[in-house]
């Protein structure tokens, strides 16, 4: 019988941290905001169309998951993928002339907001339907497992984050791949957002066992509960999953409580919510709680992270200048990409 793991949580005055690391974490944070905050206004101005849905809250789970990783590891998104392409290093320009649906986006402008795409970055993509990611990122896993066991390559030890919502995991792929990923031991981290809302669903009226990280251990593999507006917290989390990963000891569950600070998507008008509750949330915004503790540990001061915000708001507006000059697809390359280029294999 299979003992059950529920893994240690981790908080911010247990995580050891350089400067250098703070620095990355804050400004990736950083980029995550204000490139969505830009987003929604881009949006309201006509310069994006469908759905777009934003991140703002939940960017600890971001870059506390992918800044733990290697570059040569793998991320798979959902269509709230902006933030997770910003963190596996897709660059903001490229992100944001894809939500204008530009040649030079990072999906060519076949993606738009919800189907990001990077090869180079390994960014497995953006997909609209929900847990539909999950059995991509298993795949992924299985192959990193493949080649280095079976085809022998040694250097092939590369880790898969998965991450998907609260409303995901009451679906079948979720419980699937759980259980396939714990059978073949395989190096991939399923990272649970769980921001209480599945669109207008309450996670809490929707789900049998409200906490979704012991559905890891009913599989077989540790299950982790973490404070999911606590960047060092995540960040220490998915650096002890990340090396179990590695060493060859299968799969973890992440589950990170946290919370969007807008509607589900910028055509939601968010009234379903209270305002008790948003006001809760809003209390402890990752980013001002990351930028209290910099300062106490003296880590940083508030001129250098005001330095950070000023660069990265000039970088977010040459995104959007550089997404307005980029050219549209050229609709003679209407069928380019549908199937395999073999001039090119």
């Amino acid at each position: 019988m299979v003992q059950e793991r529920i893994l240690p949580q981790f908080s911010s005055t247990q995580v050891k941290l350089s400067r250098k690391e703070g620095l990355t974490l804050y400004e990736d944070m950083v980029l995550g905001r204000y490139f969505e905050d830009k987003c929604a206004e881009m949006y309201y101005r006509g310069k994006m169309f469908g759905f777009v849905h934003l991140y703002n809250g939940q960017e600890a789970v971001s870059s506390g998951v992918i800044k733990a990783m290697r570059a040569d590891d793998y991320v798979c998104s959902t269509y709230r993928d902006h933030v997770h392409a910003l963190s596996a290093g897709v660059p903001a320009r490229e992100v944001m002339a894809e939500l204008f649906g530009k040649a030079t986006g990072c999906s060519k402008g076949r993606g738009g907001s919800m189907h990001l795409f990077s090869a180079e970055h390994n960014l497995l993509g953006g997909f609209a339907f929900v847990a539909e990611g999950i059995p991509v990122a298993t795949g992924a896993a299985f192959q990193s497992k493949y080649r280095r066991e079976v085809l022998g390559d040694a250097s092939a030890d590369q880790v898969t984050a998965c991450f998907f919502g609260d409303g995901a995991s009451n679906n079948g792929q979720f419980f699937e791949c759980l259980n396939m990923a714990t059978l073949w031991k395989l190096p991939i981290l399923f990272v649970v957002e769980n921001n209480k809302w599945a669109i207008g669903m309450a996670h809490d009226r929707a789900t049998s066992d409200i906490e979704i990280y012991r559905k890891g251990p009913a599989f077989g593999m540790p299950g982790v509960e973490v404070d999911g507006m606590d960047v060092l917290a995540v960040w220490a989390t998915a650096q002890d999953a990340i090396a179990r990963a590695r060493a060859g000891e299968g799969p973890t569950l992440i589950e990170a409580l946290t919370y969007r600070f807008r509607g589900h998507s910028l055509a939601d008008p968010d009234e379903l919510r209270s305002k008790d509750e948003k006001d809760h949330w809003f209390a402890q915004d990752p980013i001002k709680r990351f930028q209290t503790y910099l300062i106490e540990q003296n880590l940083a001061n508030q001129d250098e992270l005001k330095a950070i915000d000023q660069k990265i708001q000039m970088r977010v507006e040459e995104a959007v200048k550089f997404a307005e000059e980029s050219p549209d697809p050229d609709p003679s390359e209407l069928y380019r990409y549908v199937f395999v280029d073999e001039s090119k294999s």
